[in-house]
C-alpha cells in the first residue's frame, strides 16, 4: 500500500503582494511526518482550489505561524490591534481546507495557530493576548531555543490524546501569545498549563482532529511522535480504503 499523504500548510515569510515573498515551512514539520510513514506536501494558498488539494491528501497538518487569525472571525474586535498580525490570505486558505477537511473526514492535527483556527472553527473565542488576559506568571512565549520545554501541561483523563500521551502531564515548549478562552459542546479541552491556558482541543465527533498549542514537531518526547504517528495511522486507513477518499475520488 502507498503511503498516506498528509498536506502541511505553509507561513508567509513577506507581504502578501511582494512578488518575492516565499512560502515556507520548517523542515521538522516535514520530517516529523515522514518519520511517522507519511509523505509530506507543502501546500501555497489557493483558497479557490481547496477541494482540489483535499482530493490529493489523507492527512492535513494545520501549522502554526508568525501570524494571528482577525478577532472578528470569532465574534470579538481587536482589544490589542498593536499585538496583533494578519495574514488574512493564509486565514482564508486554511479556513477552506478545514471545512473541506471535515467534509470528507480527513484527520487533522492543529499545531499552535493551527489549533486556534480548529477551535474558532467549532465556536470557540481566543485570549488575544496572554500577558494581558491571563494573570500568569509561565512564559508562554519562551525566549529558551525551541527544543527545549518551557513548562508543563496537564493532560486531562479520558481524553484521546490522554491515550495516546500515556501520561497525566507533560512538559512542552511554548511559542505562543494568544489561547483558546475555552470549550464548548463541540470542542473538548484536552490539556491545560498550571495557570489554566487551553494547551491541547479535541473534536468529539471525529476520529482524528486534535489541536495542540506547543510544537511537537521538535520531538522532545515519545508524546510528539505519537501524535504524528495517529495522524498518519488514521490517514493511512483512507489510503487504504476503509475510509471515504476511494468513494470521493471514483465519483469525480
Amino acid at each position: 500500500m502507498m503511503k498516506p499523504i498528509i498536506g502541511i500548510t505553509s507561513d508567509r515569510d513577506n507581504a502578501q503582494d511582494n512578488i518575492e515573498s516565499h512560502y515556507c515551512v520548517r523542515r521538522n514539520y516535514c520530517a516529523a511526518v515522514a518519520a511517522s510513514g507519511g509523505v509530506p506536501v507543502v501546500l501555497p494558498y489557493d483558497a479557490a482550489s481547496a477541494d482540489e488539494h483535499l482530493a490529493l491528501l489523507d492527512g492535513l497538518l494545520i501549522t502554526g505561524g508568525t501570524f494571528d487569525v482577525a478577532p472578528e472571525e470569532y465574534g470579538m474586535q481587536a482589544k490589542y490591534p498593536d499585538k496583533i498580525v494578519m495574514k488574512p490570505d493564509r486565514t482564508q486558505f486554511e479556513q477552506a481546507l478545514l471545512r473541506g477537511a471535515f467534509a470528507r473526514d480527513i484527520p487533522i492535527l492543529g499545531i499552535c495557530g493551527g489549533m486556534q483556527l480548529i477551535a474558532i472553527e467549532m465556536g470557540a473565542k481566543l485570549h488575544q493576548h496572554i500577558p494581558s488576559d491571563v494573570d500568569t506568571a509561565i512564559e508562554h512565549k519562551q525566549s529558551e531555543p525551541c527544543n527545549i520545554a518551557a513548562h508543563a501541561i496537564r493532560i486531562l483523563p479520558g481524553t484521546q490524546l490522554h491515550r495516546l500521551m500515556g501520561t497525566d502531564s507533560l512538559r512542552v515548549n511554548s511559542l505562543h501569545h494568544q489561547a483558546v478562552a475555552g470549550g464548548n459542546s463541540r470542542l473538548r479541552i484536552a490539556a491545560v498549563s498550571d495557570d489554566g491556558v487551553v494547551e491541547s482541543i479535541e473534536v468529539p465527533e471525529r476520529e482524528f482532529c486534535i489541536g495542540v498549542q506547543w510544537h511537537p514537531e521538535y520531538l522532545l518526547n515519545e508524546g510528539g511522535r505519537n501524535l504524528f504517528a495517529e495522524l498518519v495511522r488514521v490517514a493511512s486507513k483512507r489510503r487504504g480504503g476503509t475510509g471515504q477518499k476511494q468513494g470521493n475520488r471514483s465519483s469525480s
